[in-house]
């Protein structure tokens, strides 16, 4: 029996291929990089350096100057250079092709366990496939989170053709040109979006942050602490820890990790998008949203403090949460099975990064609760997929 992957994003494709050089019989459902391509702005910019994006593989020559040299693109290499996200998306695509030829372009509608061992995945074009082990790496999808307050004011869920959306859903920018627009968030992902929506055209543009010095822009890479160990995040003996020491991180006590997942690399700005955001865009910081409305075709924010805003459109630009009640493709008696991580909704995980259901692995963002805010970012195919690979391999 060969062992499942489903999702084509970097973690999946680099599982895959780990799997692979073992020999271990794999497959692999999905299409490859699609949320970079359907739900990530046209011109965006990523905010890892080249070196924390490198998709690992088993094998030299498969990183992202691989890529541009292989292909004649421009290079991307040195903490100054900073990669549109149809570069990166490009180059997972490349390296699919290269190492994950055979991927299959279909989507999984239930896993469940079989009895005699191992799992029965069904796949929406009608075929079953049994699998000794699953490795559920499908990135974010439905994980965008918007908070009740917003949420209230969109009962059939957030749109980019309504009042209300998620930044996800927002692939091209110039949709918003003649709009007055509230981003409401202050991480790197409401900022960015804020200054996309202007440079469209937006009519106006205002970020709502809650905290009180919330939207702030980090530090060039020639101002970054000089007597500090170096990561891929930046210089700093916590991100050097949280890099390098991610297997120590799942011993510690859960309220510990999850307060870690929050705050580390939490809200902030890219230092280049610095200059890009002054001038084009409004801030309100201090006030949280506490209630939002219809009003007319927009919509209206009551914030904290009594301030009112009005706008056309609303975009909650409020990141991911994990959340098992959300990964529809676990049938709900295996979804029921697994064990979390404390109190939260997110799959608790075990050396290897496998649940509590035996031969069920879980990697990228799900597997942050487990082992850290390294899983949020593409760097941490370093650590999780050779040790995947290791385990679900046979004996």
């Amino acid at each position: 029996m060969p062992v499942v992957v489903i999702g084509a994003g970097p973690y999946g494709l680099s599982t895959a291929a780990h799997l692979r050089a073992r020999d271990v019989p794999t497959r692999v459902f999905g299409e490859p990089m699609v949320s970079w391509s359907a739900h990530m702005p046209a011109g965006m910019l990523l905010k890892s350096t080249p070196a924390a994006s490198n998709i690992d593989a088993p094998q030299p020559g498969h990183g992202l100057l691989d890529h541009c040299l292989a292909t004649g693109g421009e290079r991307y290499e040195s903490d100054w250079d900073i990669v549109p996200v149809e570069t990166f998306t490009r180059y997972g695509r490349w390296f699919q092709r290269r190492l994950v030829p055979d991927l299959e372009r279909v989507r999984v509608v239930a896993v469940d366990r079989r009895r005699g061992g191992g799992f029965e995945v069904k796949l929406d074009s009608g075929d079953v496939c049994v699998a000794r082990s699953v490795v559920v790496a499908t990135g974010l999808s439905g994980f965008a989170y918007v908070p009740p307050s917003l949420a209230a004011a969109v009962p059939d869920g957030p749109s980019p053709t309504g009042p209300v959306s998620h930044s996800s859903q927002h692939p091209d920018p110039a949709r918003l040109a003649g709009r007055a627009v509230i981003v409401v968030g202050a991480g790197q992902s409401a900022l960015e979006t804020a200054v996309l929506a202007a440079e469209a055209g937006a009519a106006s543009v205002r970020v709502v942050a809650r905290g009180r010095t919330a939207v702030g822009f980090g530090a060039p890479p020639d101002r970054q602490p000089r007597f500090r160990p170096e990561s891929p995040f930046g210089r700093a003996w916590s991100l050097y820890a949280l890099t390098y020491y991610a297997g120590a991180y799942r011993r510690l006590p859960a309220p510990v990790r999850h307060e870690l997942v929050r705050r580390v690399l939490g809200p902030l700005g890219a230092w280049w998008l610095r200059g890009r955001f002054a001038g084009r865009v409004s801030v309100t910081q201090g006030s949280a949203v506490r209630r939002a409305a219809r009003d007319g075709a927009g919509v209206r924010l009551d914030l904290t403090g009594g301030a009112t805003l009005s706008a056309d459109h609303v975009i909650a630009a409020t990141g991911y949460r994990v959340d098992l009640a959300a990964m529809d493709c676990l049938g709900p008696a295996l979804r029921a099975s697994l064990a979390r991580s404390g109190r939260t909704p997110a799959p608790l995980l075990g050396p290897d990064f496998q649940s509590s259901v035996p031969g069920l692995f879980f990697t990228g963002l799900p597997a942050a609760a487990s082992y850290g805010p390294l899983m949020r970012f593409v760097v941490g195919t370093e650590y999780s997929s050779p040790r995947i690979a290791r385990a679900a391999a046979p004996d």
